[in-house]
């Protein structure tokens, strides 16, 4: 036997460590080549560790939320070969200690010794037919979850491979929500809804620590101010749904590439909100291209994907840029390129978007957008009560880069744009 010492490797995002966000071995447990082991975090991306050897696992890194430096020792895997003297000795102690002792005819068991005559010895037992070979067991197919799915999943006793995904072949927090309501009870037994359960405390570790830790510096460092604006935008959904009806091939719009290309046509007037601030060296930095930050929900959390030189792109091409990064994101697909380098975010809760969003600031950058949701009400033209559909529009801004009247004025320019469609195609 030999051992086989797997090293962190260099990821290539000039990182020092990463994160134990998920083990997918234990000690004892034999990986085959290509095998996935570990889940490991950098600052921007989950990164998946798969094993290059056979063999069976000796050692492990640290626990889960352990930070490990980059060349560091990974895994210990015990690998067939030829092994030193010194390695197969405790091997085989191990074995004869694990190996029960059977008391021989006539030695050690008082039932067989006679009073001090003579022994009649039994003869020898025929020996045990042979066992018919075992059928090779088919090679069960790796479970795909995110870390985050699978540390709920073994919190509520769930065997992820009897979770069956609804769409695809990732396993998500849905299917577990799933799974606990239809579940028959086989190896675990779901909590009744009018019983109290248990606390149960939860590590806060991989990206939901990266969460805390930027969202605690961000409000630390950045004074914020959120300004809230309404916005009709009846024409506008009606100027969506005539080009949903007639995209082809295209993806189906929503609402956001049509508020990025207002954005982004109004940025060159505002570029005080298009900005990074590195308050260490005091020197605000306007961006003349605008990388936009995309919130977006996963099963490990809140990641920003970026939209490269939105400027350039018609409402077609960000909706199919968006479609792409979104899913990326949700698979943990997304590259370290994809997940930095914004300029300015947009954040939205969808149809959660509730009345009025207080966003927190994506630093360094200055400023967060956060369309919220469309509601329909009444609302009077001139004399008239007519129906109309609107929009609460929220921005979040650093106020020491970006006064009030700015932030005012630039919701007010997006607000003329966003109410007058037209404007938004016209060169």
């Amino acid at each position: 036997m030999g051992r086989f010492t797997f090293r962190l490797p260099d990821i290539g995002e000039g990182i020092a460590e990463a994160e134990i966000v998920a083990w997918h071995v234990a000690v004892g447990d034999r990986v085959e080549e290509d095998q996935q082991i570990a889940d490991m975090m950098t600052d921007k991306a989950t990164v998946e560790m798969e094993s290059p050897v056979a063999g069976v696992v000796v050692e492990l890194a640290g626990e889960v939320g352990e930070q490990v430096p980059i060349g560091a020792m990974l895994v210990v895997i015990e690998t067939e070969g030829d092994a030193e003297a010194a390695e197969a000795e405790p091997v085989a102690e191990q074995a004869a200690a694990s190996t029960p002792i059977l008391p021989v005819h006539g030695e050690g068991d008082p039932a067989q010794q006679g009073g001090g005559g003579d022994v009649q010895e039994a003869p020898p037992a025929p020996p045990p037919p042979p066992a018919a070979p075992e059928a090779p067991a088919a090679p069960a197919l790796p479970v795909l979850a995110s870390p985050a799915v699978r540390a709920r999943a073994k919190d509520l006793g769930i065997d992820l491979a009897q979770v069956k995904p609804a769409e695809g072949d990732r396993i998500r927090h849905a299917d577990l929500d799933a799974y606990l309501r239809y579940s028959s009870g086989q190896g675990y037994h779901a909590p009744h809804a009018s019983r109290a359960r248990d606390d149960q405390p939860v590590k806060v570790i991989g990206m939901r620590r990266r969460i805390a830790e930027n969202m605690a510096a961000a409000k630390r460092h950045i004074p914020h101010f959120t300004y809230v604006d309404e916005i009709d935008v009846t024409a506008l959904e009606a100027v969506r749904a005539d080009l949903n009806a007639n995209r082809g091939n295209r993806p189906k719009l929503t609402m956001l590439p049509l508020l990025i290309v207002a954005i982004c046509r109004t940025i060159p007037d505002f570029p005080m909100i298009n900005a990074r601030y590195d308050d260490e060296a005091g020197v605000v930095t306007r961006h003349g291209r605008v990388h936009l930050g995309m919130a977006a929900q996963t099963d490990a959390g809140l990641m920003v994907p970026v939209i490269r030189d939105a400027q350039d792109k018609n409402v077609w091409q960000l909706a199919a840029e968006i479609a792409r990064l979104a899913e990326a994101a949700r698979t943990g697909k997304a590259k370290s390129e994809e997940l930095s380098g914004s300029t300015l975010t947009v954040t939205s809760l969808g149809p959660l978007g509730g009345i009025a969003t207080t966003p927190v600031i994506n630093r360094p950058e200055v400023a967060i957008i956060g369309p919220n949701k469309i509601v329909e009400r009444p609302v009077f033209m001139g004399d008239e009560i007519v129906r109309a559909k609107l929009m609460n529009l929220s921005i979040s801004c650093d106020h020491r880069v970006v006064d009030g009247w700015d932030a005012a004025s630039f919701v007010q320019a997006l607000k003329k744009l966003l109410e007058t469609p037209v404007l938004l195609f016209a060169d």
